[in-house]
């Protein structure tokens, strides 16, 4: 049941990790490194279903442990119950002070974990340029360097995680060498009987067995943790600003006017000054210019993947900001420069802006984009199966 529990709140922290990804703002998609974002999605996902299975069960089970055998002890004799109470705190105080100083290690392994990933998806996704250029041993440092990185602070943090298991044995060892001590003067005394005290100092041993267990699964606890705050990260970032009051953007002619427009994607780095544009409908006009000088960013301002710093921009005579996303994106037809195959049937892909396309439609786009001899001379056709790679 535990298990069954366990296994549904990891699927659905998964879950609402992606589907936040669908209604973050552009921005942060592109200020973060893709393999960072997979990275949380997946890895990081994995280290807090890990780390919190064994530990959570090692802390249920330590605490029913613990509260039986304090119940028994007490049932037994008071006053040596209560120096097992004062004497724990030591153990706890050990432990939590180790806690700390691995919870920053974790931490920066987390954020070095995700670096690396990021930076095997660049290379990976982009071998044909490293190639092309010679930098395959550049690259090889690059990795190399981050990897002896998180080596390092992997290092670090596995150490101060291997100290807290024996600390809190010895301070554990304490209890039970005080229950010994002062159970031996009690028996003396004629407090409690031989057998007593052989009974207490059992349930003594039972009793600090699971601070033992506990403190054996810091690591996993801790690294799960590090990467739990990762995953919040993203889940608790703003979403992209609601448009659910505004119209639906229908029968679009095509007029666009930009009007008086400035933006940057930094404050102090100013892109877009005063830009002015009106486009009538069925007008064909090209915007050219030298890398990085804004026409990118025209079309990421059309589309509202970002929103204007000042002046405004609209669609025959709405203004984007009060009509919906989702009507104003379908309102356009983009051809990106790099283009992105799903896997999924070349069908499925031609139709994946137009869920409802008819087939006479799916094929006049591939005879427009002249594909369709291509495609019919395939195996199964528009049916064939087909990917990114």
């Amino acid at each position: 049941m535990h298990q069954h529990t366990h296994s549904k709140n990891v699927r659905d922290l998964r879950t609402d990790a992606f589907n936040k990804l669908q209604r973050v703002p552009l921005k942060y998609i592109d200020s973060t490194p893709h393999g960072d974002i997979i990275g949380r999605v997946v890895a990081d996902i994995d280290t807090v279903s890990d780390g919190l299975l064994q530990g959570f069960q090692q802390i249920f089970t330590g605490s029913v442990t613990i509260i039986g055998t304090l119940c028994f002890m007490f049932s037994i004799n008071v006053g040596i119950a209560l120096v097992v109470i004062v004497i724990t705190p030591v153990s706890l105080i050990v432990a939590s002070t180790i806690a700390r100083l691995c919870s920053k290690k974790f931490k920066e392994q987390a954020a070095l974990r995700g670096q690396i990933t990021g930076l095997a998806e660049e290379y990976i996704g982009n071998q044909k340029v490293v190639k092309a250029f010679s930098r395959e041993e550049y690259s090889e440092e690059k990795f190399e360097e981050l990897n002896a990185k998180l080596y390092k602070v992997g290092v670090r943090a596995q150490f101060y995680s291997a100290l807290t298991n024996p600390s809190t044995r010895f301070v554990n060892g304490l209890v039970y060498a005080g229950v010994g001590i002062f159970g031996a003067l009690s028996a003396i005394g004629g407090g409690i009987t031989v057998g007593q005290l052989s009974a207490f100092l059992s349930y003594a041993n039972q009793y600090t067995k699971p601070f033992n267990e506990i403190s054996g699964v810091v690591t996993e606890l801790q690294s799960a943790f590090a990467s739990a705050r990762r995953i919040f990260a993203l889940t608790e970032s703003d979403d992209e600003i609601s448009d659910a009051d505004n119209k639906v953007l229908t029968d679009v002619s095509g007029n666009v006017k930009i009007d008086h427009v400035d933006f940057s994607y930094v404050p102090e780095k100013e892109l877009i000054k005063d830009l002015n544009l009106d486009v009538k409908s069925g007008q064909q006009i090209a915007i050219v210019g030298p890398t990085g000088c804004g026409k990118t960013t025209i079309i990421n301002l059309l589309m509202r993947f970002y929103d204007t710093d000042k002046g405004g921009i609209s669609v025959d005579g709405n203004n984007i900001k009060d009509v919906t996303r989702d009507s104003l994106r379908l309102s356009y037809g983009m051809v990106l420069q790099e283009t992105w195959i799903f896997e999924g049937t070349v069908r499925e892909n031609i139709a994946y802006g137009k869920q409802d396309a008819t087939e006479e439609e799916i094929v006049a786009a591939a005879k427009a984009a002249h594909c369709h001899s291509f495609i019919k001379r395939m195996k199964d056709g528009y049916d064939t199966i087909i990917s990114d790679n």
